[in-house]
């Protein structure tokens, strides 16, 4: 084919290179690294061994052996794939004890599996809500909840992060009949709670229904690790019906995947019209059996709770004391995430880049994950953490803002 004589010779296809070199230019380029467990905290990272504190298997369950033996016996018992949708020929007998489970460990009536977290917003939050609807979400939420708020075609009201009589005034001014409240429990990149109570009293006194996205305090907060919503005191014969739950399983649960629980009625709606679940192919039931063991493994993890927040105490008190005159800023958090705000990419880059040279491994999360000028490291804590291996980073952050360089 001919090239359009308006257009010129060359494609927009070639304009690619030069919006790469932009993205890297402005210090945003993003890297893939290639990993290896080496047992506990360390990972082989492209080769290089490092002390991670980058992972969200908070509860050091990833290499749990007795994960990896259920999936070994799953394997033999139902082979690899699940063959089909789950509406067709994929929910295994593993698959379903899991959302029975599911749903009596975090003691709400009903419970629906999905292959994956990011896959569960995106495709619930339509089935909620369409066209003429409000929804309303908060600044700060993830992604997959920007991502499905915006495939609903519901009309969207963003709020100030936790503003909750922003949220209420938003609520009053809307005349739509269908409302509904999008959330993070605990913020993936500040580590900071919700107000869950208060934020249901809202949706009940406007008749918004309530998603909460609890994929960072489930199998942490929580009693048993039940999560956020059973810290808040909201579960079993407390649960409201217009709350829906959600979580991943992929961190604290230490294997992959998602669901969504809540009242049986609302769930059965989400089973007949979430497209990104009618429509793929349901997760193995080698997963599923492994994540059987891993909610009788996280029941049982007081001591590893009870190490992680003692771990976080460690940090938060060794950080309070790093010199002021860089401005770094620690988030206020009680959770695993803990996010020590630097600045601009580039100097968050440069911390990195220092702290791998001394054998640590710390993400910086930059913008457009994170707003402009707030880019920092976010350090993410786990029971498979030693209280030594705490003490190692915080030496070499105190050595690195001691860096003239920085």
């Amino acid at each position: 084919m001919e090239p359009n004589p308006e257009r010129g010779n060359n494609s927009w296809i070639d304009e690619i290179p030069d919006r790469l070199a932009a993205i890297e230019g402005a210090h945003l380029l993003r890297r893939r690294r290639v990993v290896q467990p080496a047992g506990g905290a360390h990972l082989l990272v492209d080769g290089q061994p490092l002390l991670a504190f980058c992972s969200n298997d908070y509860l050091g369950l990833a290499g749990h052996p007795a994960l990896a033996e259920a999936a070994r016996q799953a394997t033999h018992r139902y082979g690899l794939g699940s063959g089909g949708s789950p509406l067709v020929s994929g929910h295994s007998a593993a698959n379903d004890a899991l959302e029975h489970e599911l749903a009596a460990f975090v003691q709400l009536p009903r419970a629906l599996y999905f292959y994956a977290g990011y896959a569960t917003n995106t495709g619930i939050i339509p089935a909620l809500v369409g066209k003429g609807d409000a929804l309303f979400s908060d600044a700060l939420n993830h992604a997959c909840l920007i991502d499905g708020a915006r495939l609903s075609r519901a009309t969207i009201v963003r709020y100030p992060h936790a503003d909750l009589a922003a949220l209420g005034a938003a609520l009053a001014a809307n005349p739509a009949r269908r409302k509904l409240v999008i959330s993070d429990a605990v913020f993936s990149m500040d580590g900071d709670l919700i107000d869950i109570p208060a934020l249901l009293a809202l949706c009940e006194r406007h008749d918004a229904l309530l998603l909460l996205d609890d994929a960072h305090g489930f199998g942490v907060l929580g009693p048993q690790g039940r999560g956020s919503l059973a810290q808040a005191g909201l579960t079993g014969a407390a649960a409201a019906r217009r709350v829906l739950y959600m979580a991943t399983l992929g961190k604290a649960a230490g294997v992959a995947g998602a669901f969504v629980a809540g009242d049986a009625t609302l769930i059965e709606w989400l089973l007949q019209g979430t497209r990104s679940y009618i429509f793929a192919t349901a997760a193995p039931p080698l997963l599923a059996s492994a994540l059987r063991q891993s909610l009788r493994l996280m029941a049982a993890a007081d001591d590893r709770r009870a190490q992680l927040d003692a771990l976080i105490a460690q940090l938060r008190e060794g950080l309070a004391a790093l010199p002021q005159h860089l401005g770094w800023r620690l988030l206020p958090s009680q959770t695993p995430v803990q996010a020590l705000v630097v600045g601009r990419s580039e100097d968050a880059l440069a911390l990195m880049d220092g702290l791998r040279a001394r054998g640590l491994w710390v993400p910086a999360i930059r913008p457009p994950t994170v707003p402009a000028g707030t880019a920092r490291l976010r350090i993410a804590l786990s029971a498979a953490h030693t209280a030594h291996d705490v003490q190692q980073l915080l030496d070499a952050l105190h050595a690195a803002a001691s860096d003239p360089a920085l």
